[in-house]
């Protein structure tokens, strides 16, 4: 039975599949994006994440499956839900001898609230390129202009598919700005990007897709049990330290294996790394060079995923 909660999501997908004869692009996939939240699709190229999306705003009919995107079956694409979600896709529009100003005032006239024109240039930082003509605009600038018409109509449910590649460090954390401009204004926002960072700092949650398949969903910290996988604590021994037992390590903890001389690397895989360095700065009675502790990185989870599902065998798949 699906909570009175899950309900209200306005992105509901289950059972998503499509096919392109007998090659499957899509196979099985579930998923729901709740009111509000930041979701973010990652995936390696050609897994799957561009499809989704076009399949949830109306561009691509499915194969099989049940969606819902506030409410609506995308494939009936009515108007009216159209004016309700904003998209900014992968490829830059072309609008020749138009003007920034005049392209984005064109797009605001077929909604019924937008936001100002003005406001909207400023924060994808063409405020000052509004009377330059779209022809005369730099890759970057263009796709700055693409972000702006893809939410100038103040949607209730926006999707950005890789909305910041080919965008400098200063553009994209605008590109970040605008959408925690939109989550602050309660809107929901389904992200796909290849900047694990992007992911992180976005995202209430992320959805890892592979050839076809939703492999995990969670939010980053939790994704692949990365909240409860072991911390790797590493020091070198001082001459001091030099040949000297480790004290007793938490239970669980994992010394690797290696040579105890001095300049010697020392790492002990832990679920209890706090602890684990409380002990070790007690037993030293000094400083220990080169204190690290690394749980593993959201790429890492990532990465790990991704070789988990190719590794699979094809019927486990």
């Amino acid at each position: 039975m699906v909570s009175a909660a899950a309900e209200n999501d306005p992105v509901a997908v289950t059972g998503l599949s499509k096919r392109y004869g007998e090659h499957p692009v899509l196979t099985d996939l579930s998923l729901r994006v709740h009111r509000g939240e930041v979701f973010a699709l990652l995936g390696p190229n050609g897994a799957g994440k561009t499809t989704t999306v076009e399949i949830l705003t109306g561009v691509r009919r499915r194969s099989g499956g049940d969606v819902e995107v506030l409410g609506q079956d995308p494939a009936r694409d009515p108007r009216e839900w159209r004016a309700r979600i904003g998209v900014v896709g992968q490829s830059t529009g072309a609008y020749p001898d138009l003007t920034v100003g005049e392209v984005v005032r064109q797009f605001a006239a077929m909604y019924p609230r937008p936001l100002p024109p003005t406001q909207v240039l400023d924060m994808v930082g063409l405020g000052a390129y509004e009377k330059k003509r779209t022809t005369e605009l730099s890759g970057g600038q263009q796709r700055r202009l693409d972000v702006a018409v893809g939410v100038i109509g103040d949607p209730e449910l926006i999707f950005l598919d890789e909305p910041t590649t080919g965008l400098d460090p200063v553009a994209r954390r605008e590109a970040w700005d605008l959408v925690r401009f939109f989550s602050a204004r309660g809107r929901t926002t389904v992200l796909t990007t290849h900047y694990l960072d992007e992911a992180e700092t976005l995202a209430a949650r992320v959805g890892v897709i592979a050839g076809g398949r939703l492999v995990a969903c969670a939010p980053p910290g939790e994704l692949g049990g990365r909240a409860t996988t072991s911390a790797a604590v590493s020091f070198r021994r001082s001459e001091s330290l030099a040949g000297r037992e480790l004290p007793e390590l938490p239970r669980g903890a994992v010394l690797e294996p290696g040579p105890t001389g001095a300049g010697d690397l020392v790492t002990v895989l832990t679920s209890e790394p706090t602890r684990l360095v409380s002990l070790l700065a007690s037993w030293a009675e000094t400083e220990l060079p080169e204190l690290i502790v690394h749980r593993p990185t959201l790429e890492e989870i990532y990465l790990n995923l991704i070789d988990r599902h190719r590794q699979q065998p094809e019927e486990n798949k």
